[in-house]
């Protein structure tokens, strides 16, 4: 099992990243909440990853830290949640609001995530109370806010490719084609994101209940 990769960023398509490591390049799948944390093209990085094997396909998932990947373990263990659904989830929330919600019994927090409807929702709640209870959370500073101007990874992109970029992540998430033609159209008008990440941070924030 791939625990661990520790090597260039030679690639970034959210939410897929390509890490090569001594010559071997390893395509991951990773949550835009620890793509938002990723250096510049070129940079070195370390990611934990988590190897998912399926009838149809081996996958390798990476996140930014340990509690990432230790809750997307626990997500993927709840009826009804394979890795896409936890990887959409962890995409759109923060472990720590997440597990928040999930222990103050806010299901509808949860409804607006594609993939997610009422049901499971309520059954993220019921199945994930008592693994998270000891789970402590922190009022940190949420990385996402500040990602943007301490990562410049991503200089040169047109408009038009960062829009298409941001859709390209949102649907690979889960979102309907137009569902995410329309945030991504709406949030570019409202704000002046210099990064696809940026953009897809508000786009999925959006989405959000407050």
């Amino acid at each position: 099992m791939i625990g661990r990769l520790t090597g260039v960023l030679a690639e970034k398509q959210p939410p897929f990243l390509l890490i090569d490591v001594n010559g071997v390049g390893y395509e991951v799948q990773a949550p835009m909440t620890s793509i938002y944390q990723l250096p510049a093209l070129g940079e070195r990085v370390t990611l934990f990853t988590h190897f998912s094997v399926s009838e149809n396909a081996q996958q390798l998932f990476a996140f930014k830290d340990k509690d990432d990947r230790l809750l997307f373990r626990h997500l993927i263990k709840v009826s009804g949640v394979g890795p896409k659904l936890g990887l959409a989830i962890l995409s759109g929330m923060e472990a720590n609001e997440f597990v928040q919600a999930v222990l103050n019994g806010e299901s509808t927090r949860l409804v607006k995530i594609p993939g997610v409807g009422k049901k499971t929702a309520e059954r993220l709640v019921v199945e994930m109370q008592d693994r998270l209870k000891d789970w402590s959370v922190a009022p940190t500073e949420s990385s996402q806010d500040t990602s943007a101007s301490e990562n410049p990874g991503q200089q040169g992109l047109s408009q038009n490719d960062m829009i298409a970029e941001a859709e390209s992540a949102l649907v690979a998430l889960g979102y309907k084609p137009t569902e995410a033609a329309k945030v991504i159209a709406r949030v570019s008008k409202e704000h002046t994101p210099s990064r696809s990440e940026e953009l897809i941070r508000l786009a999925l924030k959006s989405m959000l209940p407050a």
